[in-house]
């Protein structure tokens, strides 16, 4: 027989969320890895002051952002509206359905204060540590690469640092130099052309140092665009690999990395640098010349490094896809920063479950 349309819900429901996420769902092996990294209460507790009205739980806060980055919520506000009324959400969270969501400017100060207290760098660290996360990983196999991060200000925002050009709502046929001008709105940004007949745009720089064995980002690094800020950025990440391994490591990168200075700091810090031969023509016509020679591409190492550096794409390729970083929603050099690492997490915990042994 037909079935009576009623247009109201029920006032009660007695089906727990937990019993509504499908048993094969990814998320839930993905709140276990984040629920099983614990030892982040007594980061949570120098944070906050012993007396006054309880905050919001920083375990929940963590978990609503990881939620944004790997959805690609583009702001507070719609994720608040859609933690409102998604059960999928609320279970991962830990809201049960008639618990209120907070305000949006909730993450104003919180975002602050879990970057003050590195809660984000720590976190993946924890995660990287976890025991059936680190068998996974490489300690002596790694590649670096960086991409550009278009930033939260307009062209018309980047005038004369004098100000001399009134509004700056015109600026063609104008030589602007980030020596002379600068964003009026997000002043760490940098005008910036990735390559040779692309457009220059106001943008900061990620960098990754990703482990060869299964493509996991194990470190990040957020800097001003650059034209030298790949290269002393790797410099950096590579150093605390080869002092965490304790011998010497091996770095695969693209042919923007192949300098006679960076090739030469490399090997001072024992990383012996699988770096990709640019021995292509200049805009005069004459040719470069390689700082990689036939002692490093004639071991079989060399091959394998290559190989491998390009799943590095697939890191940068999910987060404009699917996180946050295509365009970043944040000002200032410390909440980009910290919004660029939530997604290299992000991407980390959507890869290991698919890697880790049932």
């Amino acid at each position: 027989m037909r079935g009576i349309f009623r247009d109201e819900a029920q006032l009660f429901s007695y089906v727990s969320p937990e019993s509504r996420v499908p048993p094969g769902h990814p998320l839930r092996k993905i709140r276990s890895l984040v629920r099983d990294v614990k030892e982040l209460s007594r980061s949570f507790a120098k944070l906050y002051a012993k007396d006054g009205r309880p905050s919001v739980p920083p375990e929940q806060l963590l978990s609503t952002l990881l939620i944004q980055a790997l959805y690609g919520i583009r702001s507070e506000r719609q994720l608040m509206e859609q933690l409102n009324y998604n059960l999928l959400y609320r279970w991962f969270v830990g809201l049960s359905p008639d618990d209120p969501v907070w305000d949006p400017t909730t993450f104003t100060k919180n975002r602050e204060r879990l970057q003050a207290g590195e809660v984000f760098e720590k976190f993946m660290t924890r995660l990287l540590n976890h025991a059936q996360v680190k068998p996974l990983l490489s300690d002596q196999h790694f590649s670096v690469d960086g991409t550009l991060i278009e930033a939260w200000a307009s062209q018309r925002s980047f005038r004369p640092k004098n100000g001399s050009d009134g509004d700056g709502s015109d600026f063609h046929g104008q030589t602007r130099k980030n020596d002379t001008h600068q964003s009026t709105t997000d002043p760490d940004s940098r005008l910036y052309r990735k390559a040779a007949g692309r457009e220059a745009k106001l943008a900061y720089m990620g960098h990754v140092t990703m482990e060869n064995r299964h493509g996991l980002a194990v470190a990040g690094l957020l800097s001003k665009a650059t034209g030298t800020a790949e290269r002393r950025a790797s410099e950096a990440m590579l150093a605390i690999k080869r002092r965490l391994a304790g011998r010497r490591i091996t770095a695969g990168a693209d042919k923007a990395y192949d300098t006679t200075d960076h090739v030469a700091r490399l090997r001072a810090a024992d990383v012996t640098p699988h770096v990709t031969q640019n021995n292509g023509l200049t805009k005069t016509g004459r040719r470069r010349r390689s700082a990689i020679d036939g002692r490093t591409t004639r071991h079989t190492g060399y091959a394998k490094s290559q190989s491998r550096r390009a799943m590095i794409e697939c890191i940068f390729g999910w987060g404009k896809q699917h996180g946050t970083l295509r365009k970043t929603k944040h000002r200032g050099i410390r909440r980009v920063a910290g919004d660029f690492l939530l997604n290299l997490i992000a991407y980390n915990l959507v890869r290991i479950p698919k890697l880790v042994p049932a």
